[in-house]
């Protein structure tokens, strides 16, 4: 019998990780902030307070400004 393919990231096989960096390669981008320290774990704490990944939460305050700037809900690409 072949043995089975493993990777050391979180128990995924090989193909398995090159699927998930593709598809994330094709559906997102990054964006980087800076914010002064100790501000992370703030935002952190609120979001989780609102049953959110940090990500989330601040897609979610970014959409909601632009918004609230431009009268209008922001496209999706």
């Amino acid at each position: 019998m072949p043995e089975e393919k493993k990777s050391t990231y979180s128990g995924q096989t090989e193909a398995r990780r090159r699927a998930s960096a593709k598809y994330l390669k094709e559906t997102v981008e990054d964006v980087r902030i800076r914010v002064p320290k100790g501000q992370k774990a703030v935002i952190k704490a609120h979001a989780e307070s609102q049953g959110e990944s940090m990500n989330a939460f601040v897609v979610r305050a970014i959409d909601e400004a632009m918004e609230r700037d431009t009268g209008k809900v922001p496209a999706e690409e």
